[in-house]
């Protein structure tokens, strides 16, 4: 058994509350009178089959992504939820540069920006598509350039910030969900591999993060968006 503020001090210590944005759910979701915990579930949504499995695990607490917009309140069934959101995003261990890391690239530490993470690339535009492939089977874009010199990243919903990642050098941002005006109005080329695929990476950090204080078990989740198999 651990505290479970003791768990979040970890997390919170990599991903400061205070810096979630002003609109965000960050935070306490479900803080029931139990103090510690034995078991963790980590997930990127909760949802109803995410509470069952947690059920099913004997999870004292849940650990999300994503926070709670609008849930009955017969849906919490008694369990701690914490989640770390935009001040996730915005971390050096968060879902952007875990994405990073997951494909082999560096950041450039030069270039600052809240939520976007630049790399120097250099390669094809086909070797950069290839390289996502590994991460996602759901990938589409929007103008193809021969060669990427500078790559814009940001997990999640980054469509909107296509234009800090131009006017800061980036030939091609990778991110998720893909607007259709967006993908008219960018001067970028703009790589969307789906919003779930850039962010599942980042359970695994925190697993790392965690795992030594608390029995960690990932759920078992996938993208809602299917596509057509060939």
């Amino acid at each position: 058994m651990v505290n479970k503020y003791e768990l979040i001090n970890l997390i919170e210590q990599v991903a400061p509350p205070e810096s979630a944005e002003a609109w965000d759910l960050s935070g306490w979701l479900i803080e029931t009178a139990r103090t510690d915990v034995k078991k963790v579930m980590l997930c990127l949504t909760v949802t109803e089959d995410i509470l069952n499995q947690a059920q099913t695990h004997a999870c004292d607490m849940i650990i999300s992504h994503h926070p709670l917009f609008t849930v009955p309140l017969n849906f919490y069934r008694g369990i701690d939820i914490y989640c770390a959101h935009t001040n996730l995003d915005k971390a050096a261990c968060g879902t952007t540069e875990i994405l990073i890391k997951q494909l082999g690239f560096s950041v450039n530490r030069e270039i600052e920006h809240e939520f976007l993470r630049f790399c120097d690339l250099n390669m094809p535009f086909a070797e950069l598509l290839k390289l996502l492939k590994q991460v996602s089977n759901n990938i589409r874009y929007t103008n193809e350039p021969e060669m990427v010199g500078r790559a814009a990243f940001c997990g999640g919903s980054g469509t909107d910030f296509w234009h800090d990642a131009y006017i800061n050098g980036a030939d091609v941002l990778v991110t998720g969900d893909l607007k259709f005006h967006t993908a008219l109005d960018s001067k970028i080329s703009i790589i969307d591999i789906g919003h779930f695929e850039s962010e599942i990476g980042v359970l695994d950090e925190l697993a790392r993060l965690l795992d030594k204080k608390v029995e960690i078990i990932k759920a078992e989740e996938k993208s809602p968006i299917k596509q057509i198999k060939s």
